[in-house]
């Protein structure tokens, strides 16, 4: 459809250049109008009394330089348009307090995205026309032409029928797309046609003629108006404050609440209500989690890192984009840069592997820990070994480190035998241990801890000379890993010991799959010990969240640790804080309380050494049957005191909250394809190396509705770049060089970058403005004639392309519809209003009037007036039930909408030729 355009383009040329002939008598006195020194460009001369031949031949040299001028600056704008992506993509931190949660900070966009669209989106994409206009009124030393407002009215024209007219028949079959914003819509369609009314009236009504002071002015204040309304329309300030009406009665007679009311409710209910731009954060980074699930069911075993990029991939090709992100991904595959998607999100993975393996580089150092830092022993262990470990560094690298014991709550000699010495580690060496002996007494105790600690370590280098590993080289080739310290705890093991759990709250991930929660024996490890437990449900629900469990744990006789498994069940939520306890029941003990075991006797011997006195009461009942071996013992109140002090009891933990909490893998992925799918990322440089890099390199142009995968779901090869590819790459290497020297997106915010492309889009406009005239010369047409038609097309294919991919990718029709509405009301309010203003004020000045005349201007806005009327009806209509949106729908009627536009650009063209050259009576 793109390229049918352009041939109707290139044929009403040719049918313009017939009625130049036809009409001589009314453009004789035009013939040499247009044959005058450019701005920039001086007239070829000579230029009176040619050939045909040379006619011709001027022509065409014009007509293939000033297409390549345009190309220029399509690649200019791109610069242009990627600062704008980047100024308007600026971010506030705000934070989120919610209610049983910790507060949130979000990142969320500074600038409205209606108001982002009207001002500095609509002056980038439309910078062209605007800066022809007032360069030419500069020009001519502040006198009306007709290349410029032409050129504003002949795009305008385009724009709304021609690229409509191609978005309607791109949507895939069996699709639609309708406004999202429809009010939004309805205020910027409102002021484009408006526009173009207006300055009809101050053409022909007002002061038919001249153009005044008061007019210019409220032009250009028309602009501030616009982006005004269309944001209050956009924040549906009017709905919200002063609509009545609370709720409405749906189609099946149920009450709905207005979405004006559903805001308030919004609000009122939920932290996140009160700011739009927080509630479309929640949703976008939603969008990102439903993707990578669905994308995970399709692929299975897809790696984390590929499963990433292709989610970044899809959201962004699936999510709104700006108009500046279309304008630039078209021009960009237009000259073979390739998919600036695929690109940006390969060189950001390129960059995170980058920063893994300069990690990797750094871990190549030698490490010395301790394996494990802590450790807890039985009071009868004797002696044990403290194992100290190696990994990594260099081969053939010998590393040595002091040790020591250190008192805790324990004192050497009488509970621990101190050691000190130097541990070895040579080339071949993992491990090395260190032999701890530990002192038994039968002295009641409570459990008491020591340290051994590692310090000066250093490496012996192959002449055997030792030195601090620090001074070798940039990195350290030898280093003690934290903790450098070991703990050693000594329990008594004289009692059966105390149980719980060394906290009242634990946090585990969801994707952790199971949890296993530590329990304690401290004071006592004698016997074999059962703990009763169970789960209860807090906020997470059993068999949902949780395993819901119920059982025991058994200590056995010494042993001082085990754990309790409990599942722990995933549902990839991005925040997350649902809980629920583990609750332990009285122990129980294995041996029967009647049998005085050794724990009795040794609290026995104890008990009376302290009172000084020896207690030992034996007898035998007569009527239980004895043997040699068999006694049964008649305790005294003594003994009794002691057995009970040996039981097993529990300790000051024994019910456990646990909280399952959000895992941070998962939110960092999510955070991170937030980040990247940034537009602003995408499009935005950060030096000036990677700005000529990209213009030396060329990619595969990809098609715009080419999907990442396959059929069968894999992922396919990155396609090399094609024959045209090349050629576009070779034809637009000297401007992509010279636009390189453009100050990169990162400096000051985009702004450099921002004044530096618009002054070279000025100069190259200037230029295309001087040759726009002199080809009107070569060839026979008036400038009026060459705006609307020749000029306004050069200005308005990358648009064009850009509104093609937004159609077909966008799940809206707003980018593709609504910014040319918008875009058409800017022209006139900036392009015109600002040169006119000053033209006016300039011959105010001299005592002057500024006249225009308005002849074909006047008629040429007449006409696109009306055709704009008809154009604007009939995508209100597409948006009944038997189309259901401005774009796409049923074949038949999507063909019979695009023919029906662009026979009104046609019927516009041929009208305002017609007048141009007196074949039709104007003004």
């Amino acid at each position: 459809m793109t390229r049918l355009g352009c041939w109707l383009a290139v044929a009403a040329l040719v049918a313009l250049a017939g009625l130049a002939d036809a009409g001589s008598n009314c453009s004789a006195a035009d013939a040499t109008r247009n044959c005058i020194d450019g701005l920039v460009v001086p007239i070829w001369r000579p230029f009176l009394d040619l050939t045909t031949g040379d006619r011709v031949l001027r022509g065409v040299l014009y007509f293939f330089v000033i297409a390549y001028m345009f190309l220029g600056i399509s690649i200019v704008a791109d610069r242009f348009m990627s600062s704008i992506e980047v100024i308007t993509s600026m971010e506030r931190t705000i934070v989120v307090k919610r209610p049983g949660l910790d507060p949130m900070e979000v990142q969320v966009r500074i600038w409205n995205d209606t108001v982002s669209n009207l001002t500095l989106m609509a002056l980038g994409s439309s910078a062209p026309e605007i800066l022809l206009s007032i360069i030419e009124v500069i020009a001519r030393g502040f006198e009306a032409g007709d290349l410029g407002p032409n050129t504003i009215v002949g795009s305008a024209a385009f724009n709304l029928f021609m690229i409509i007219a191609i978005c309607v028949v791109v949507i895939p079959k069996g699709e639609i797309r309708r406004q999202k914003h429809l009010d939004v819509f309805c205020v910027t369609a409102t002021w484009s046609i408006f526009a173009y009314v207006w300055l009809y009236l101050i053409l022909a009504f007002f002061s038919p003629g001249e153009i005044e002071i008061w007019e210019g002015l409220l032009t250009f204040v028309f602009f501030p108006l616009t982006v005004g309304t269309a944001y209050m329309a956009d924040i549906k300030i009017i709905q919200n404050r002063f609509l009545p009406h609370r709720y409405r009665r749906g189609s099946h007679g149920q009450m709905i609440a207005t979405e004006a009311e559903e805001m308030k409710m919004l609000e009122n209910g939920s932290p996140q209500g009160a700011d739009p731009a927080l509630k479309a954060f929640e949703e976008h980074r939603q969008e990102f989690i439903e993707l990578m699930r669905e994308i995970r069911k399709q692929n299975p075993h897809i790696t984390p890192t590929e499963l990433q990029k292709q989610a970044e991939y899809e959201m962004i090709s699936r999510g709104p984009k700006s108009r500046a992100f279309y304008r630039v991904q078209a021009t960009r595959r237009l000259i073979g840069g390739g998919d600036i998607v695929k690109k940006r999100i390969d060189k950001e993975h390129n960059k995170a592997l980058d920063a893994a393996q300069e990690k990797q580089l750094r871990d190549n150092t030698c490490k010395i820990f301790l394996d494990p830092a802590h450790y807890t022993v039985l009071e009868s262990v004797g002696s044990f070994d403290v194992v100290v470990g190696r990994d990594g560094g260099p081969d053939g690298l010998t590393v040595m480190v002091d040790y020591f014991t250190e008192d805790g709550t324990a004192n050497a000699g009488s509970d621990y035998i101190p050691v000190k010495g130097t541990l070895t580690f040579y080339p071949e060496d993992k491990h090395q241990k260190v032999t701890i002996e530990v002192v038994d007494d039968d002295v009641f105790e409570e459990d008491e801890h020591f340290y051994l600690r590692l310090t000066n370590l250093r490496v012996r280098t192959k002449d055997g000379i030792i030195i601090d590993p620090t001074r070798i080289g940039g990195l350290p080739v030898a280093q003690l890993e934290m903790p450098n310290t070991a703990t050693i705890m000594i329990l008594d093991d004289d009692h059966a010991g105390v149980f719980g759990f060394d906290h009242d709250h634990f946090q585990v991930v969801e994707n952790c799959g199971h949890l296993s929660l530590q329990m304690k024996r401290h004071s006592g490890a004698r016997g074999k010990v059962v703990i009763p437990f169970r789960t209860i449900e807090g906020t997470a629900q059993a068999d949902k969240h949780f395993e819901m469990k119920e059982g025991e744990i058994v200590f056995e006789d010494n042993q001082t640790e085990a754990t309790i498994d409990i599942g722990i069940i995933d549902t990839e939520q991005y925040e997350r804080s649902d809980y629920f306890y583990i609750e332990l029941s009285p122990p129980i003990w294995a041996k029967k309380m009647n049998d005085l075991s050794r724990i009795q006797e040794r609290f026995q011997r104890r008990m009376e050494r302290k009172r000084g006195s020896s207690v030992a009461s034996e007898s035998k009942d007569s009527n239980t049957e004895t043997g040699d071996d068999e006694v049964t013992t008649a305790l005294t109140p003594s003994q009794l005191e002691i057995a009970e002090m040996g039981k097993p009891r529990l300790g000051e933990f024994t019910k456990c909250q646990i909280t399952i909490r959000e895992s941070k893998e998962f939110q960092g992925i999510v955070d991170r394809m937030i980040k990247n799918a940034n537009t602003r990322i995408m499009l935005g440089t950060h030096s000036w190396r990677e700005q000529f890099m990209e213009a030396l390199v060329v990619s595969a142009g990809d098609d715009d509705d080419d999907d990442e995968e396959g059929d069968d779901g894999e992922e396919k090869e990155p396609e090399e770049p094609g024959c045209m590819d090349y050629f576009m790459h070779v034809l637009t290497v000297p401007w992509k060089l010279t636009f390189a020297t453009i100050p990169p997106t990162d400096y000051i915010g985009g702004w450099a970058t921002f004044v530096v492309a618009i002054f070279m889009i000025g100069v190259l406009t200037a230029v295309v403005g001087d040759l726009a005239s002199q080809f009107g010369c070569w060839v026979g047409l008036k400038d009026a004639v060459t705006a609307i038609s020749f000029v306004a097309l050069g200005t308005s294919v990358p648009d064009t392309f850009a509104s093609k991919v937004s159609a077909v990718q966008d799940k809206y029709a707003d980018n593709a519809v609504g910014n040319v509405t918008g875009s058409n009301a800017v022209n006139v309010f900036l392009g015109i209003g600002i040169a006119w203003s000053m033209a006016a004020i300039y011959h105010w000045n001299k005592g002057t009037k500024f006249l225009v005349d308005p002849g074909n201007l006047g008629f040429s806005v007449l006409i696109f007036c009306v055709e704009a009327l008809l154009c604007i009806a009939v995508l209100v209509l597409r948006r009944s039930k038997k189309v259901g949106g401005e774009l796409g729908g049923p074949t038949a009627l999507r063909w019979m909408t695009s023919m029906f536009f662009c026979s009104l650009w046609l019927m516009y063209l041929l009208l305002s030729a017609l007048e141009a050259y007196c074949i039709i009576p104007g003004f």
